[in-house]
């Protein structure tokens, strides 16, 4: 393959590529790219260097943030370059990360290792496998409260009808409430002890089973949340990866409910290597086999909903999204509702599909006032089925996995 190593200091990665049977057409200074993208090197040089970019497959870069920019990673774009990240650090691989490259490898690696990777296809590049059946199924919403833990407990026991086994999990770092919408206790273990667990690589079925709390006889077990806003450094990215990825293992569906905020503050903060707020919800939601966006139906939830939802999609790359318009009523839209709320949402965010639950107060209120849900107070609810006629569907079309008994699944290995 055609290479431009773009890396400080970099002859000896050029020599040892070229020894490994890649033609590296330029070793350069990492900086060049972005002179280049800004025009901050004379013309000849710079017709050059556009002319060499255009004629490699990828481009060997030094990630830092002078040497990443979003005129560099067009300048590629546009090239229809491949660039390899080379990172010395957590800070530069959230850079990376930043601006949507590929998993970034050691500055110090192997010269043999960088051109495995060059070889190797980028994982964008792959087919993405099929997610016929989602285990780990995300539910997100915009700020201000559009029903995301109500339909995550719903979804949770609609799921578990049938024998299936279904985990119910609060990764909210904001505004857990899972835990006090059931009348669970919120001061056992929970989602942060398995994150802990995973951390340390001693979380299996049967911890998850030990620090979760059965919801009845729902065939639900729920992993509640923290019960104290100030623990959320205890869900870091990594710990709720870990932990949902075990999750895959131990429950037939996991069912994820997270907090609204996407936003990534690296930029603001002097400390890159610290922990973030949102980085439960941002690994919930890279981890997900399916997305299910709550938006509020009224004309102040699906504004915030279409405003937040580019950044979802950004967020999420592939992952599929089902669209729930939530709390649907006549009162607040006039005349055909259901009409109004789908033709905004294809017109301003190329939204096809779209799945309605109407608004139920008194059944929503009575399941509040027993801290149960809503489909085992009021079973015949026009919520309730929606939220049927949804997972029939979107989630779960195919027949149900024969049912375990409860004894086995908790004690299980």
């Amino acid at each position: 393959m055609r290479i431009v190593v773009a890396v400080d200091a970099g002859a000896e990665l050029a020599a040892g590529l070229v020894g490994e049977g890649h033609d590296v057409l330029a070793s350069v200074a990492a900086s060049a790219l972005a002179l280049v993208a800004k025009d901050g090197m004379p013309g000849a040089d710079a017709g050059r260097m556009l002319r060499t970019i255009a004629d490699a497959d990828a481009v060997v870069l030094e990630v830092n943030r002078e040497t990443v920019t979003a005129a560099v990673v067009a300048l590629c774009d546009r090239a229809g370059t491949r660039i390899v990240p080379l990172c010395d650090g957590l800070a530069e691989e959230r850079l990376a990360a930043a601006f949507g490259l590929e998993q970034p490898h050691r500055r110090d690696a192997e010269p043999w290792r960088i051109a495995a990777a060059i070889t190797a296809a980028p994982a964008s590049a792959r087919a993405p496998e099929a997610r016929a059946d989602p285990r780990v199924i995300v539910v997100w919403g915009p700020a201000g409260a559009p029903g995301r833990s109500t339909i995550a407990i719903e979804l949770a026991v609609e799921l578990a009808r049938g024998g299936r086994h279904v985990g119910l999990v609060d990764a909210d770092t904001h505004a857990p409430s899972i835990a006090l919408s059931l009348g669970l206790a919120d001061e056992g273990p929970g989602f942060a002890a398995a994150c802990r667990q995973a951390d340390f690589g001693a979380l299996d079925a049967r911890e998850l089973s030990r620090v979760s709390v059965p919801l009845g006889r729902s065939g639900v077990d729920v992993l509640t949340g923290l019960n104290r806003p100030s623990r959320w450094p205890e869900l870091t990215e990594a710990r709720v990866a870990a932990a949902l990825g075990v999750c895959r293992e131990w429950a037939d569906y996991t069912i994820v409910d997270v907090g609204a905020s996407l936003e990534r503050d690296e930029e603001i903060m002097s400390d890159l290597d610290g922990p973030r707020r949102n980085a439960a919800t941002l690994a919930a939601l890279r981890s997900a086999d399916l997305v299910v966006a709550v938006a509020g139906a009224d004309p102040v939830g699906v504004a915030r909903f279409l405003r937040a939802h580019t950044e979802l999609r950004a967020t999420i790359g592939a992952v599929p999204i089902a669209v729930i318009a939530n709390r649907l009523r006549p009162g607040a839209l006039g005349i055909d509702a259901r009409g109004q709320v789908r033709r905004t949402l294809d017109r301003f965010g190329g939204i096809g599909d779209v799945w309605f639950v109407p608004q139920d107060p008194r059944s929503a209120d009575a399941a509040l006032l027993a801290a149960r849900p809503i489909a085992e107070i009021a079973p015949k609810s026009p919520l309730t089925l929606a939220v049927r006629r949804f997972v029939g569907e979107a989630v779960a079309a195919a027949p149900a996995p024969a049912a375990r008994a409860r004894g086995v699944r908790r004690g299980a290995a």
